[in-house]
């Protein structure tokens, strides 16, 4: 997975040595555009990473957070970044709770981005945040109405690397919910 980008890049520089003067101001801009995008992925995947890392290695310095705010900002840069896409947020209005706010903040990030992602082929969705009391027990949850998962690789969704949809119709690394699972699972929670 960190080779592919490079191997990207060390391609498209090669290109662009070996084009003739004349042919490189034409092909310029395209192979610049496949440049920026297999730099981002790569820049994703180490970010990912890091938080991969931060998420087992990192104290915890918890304090009291706002889920509600964090989740409410989280909608309003991906509405920013993509203003076209018709999505209805419904945020409940939840009490504090005692965390560590950094790494919280990763897990609500990659819960709320899979949901815009996997709902991106819909010309309108619905992602909700909410919490509700199960047997004494506050369970909070991310739901929207995107592609879904087959339920028969429920045991790989939270294993590093592992995809349960195409790279090429839905993009990302395979790390984030992986990620998401050993930041709750340190907070003394658990996902599904």
């Amino acid at each position: 997975d960190l080779r592919g980008p490079l191997d990207a890049v060390q391609g498209m520089a090669y290109i662009l040595e070996s084009l003739e003067r004349e042919q490189r101001e034409g092909d310029r801009a395209e192979i610049l555009g496949q440049l920026r995008l297999a730099t981002r992925n790569m820049a994703s995947l180490i970010d990912d990473l890091l938080n991969l890392s931060r998420a087992n290695t990192a104290a915890l310095k918890k304090k009291r957070v706002d889920l509600t705010g964090i989740v409410t900002q989280i909608a309003e840069d991906l509405k920013r970044g993509e203003p076209e896409r018709r999505v209805e947020f419904m945020i409940a209005q939840l009490p504090p709770v005692e965390a560590d706010e950094g790494l919280i903040r990763v897990a609500l990030d990659n819960l709320i981005r899979n949901a815009w992602k996997y709902t991106s082929h819909h010309a309108g969705a619905c992602i909700e945040f909410g919490a509700i009391n199960r047997r004494g027990e506050s369970v909070y949850y991310v739901r929207d109405d995107g592609a879904g998962f087959d339920p028969k690789q429920n045991d790989q969704l939270f294993q590093p690397f592992h995809r349960l949809h195409s790279r090429s119709e839905f993009p990302g690394t395979g790390i984030g919910l992986a990620t998401v699972e050993r930041i709750l699972a340190r907070h003394g929670g658990r996902i599904w």
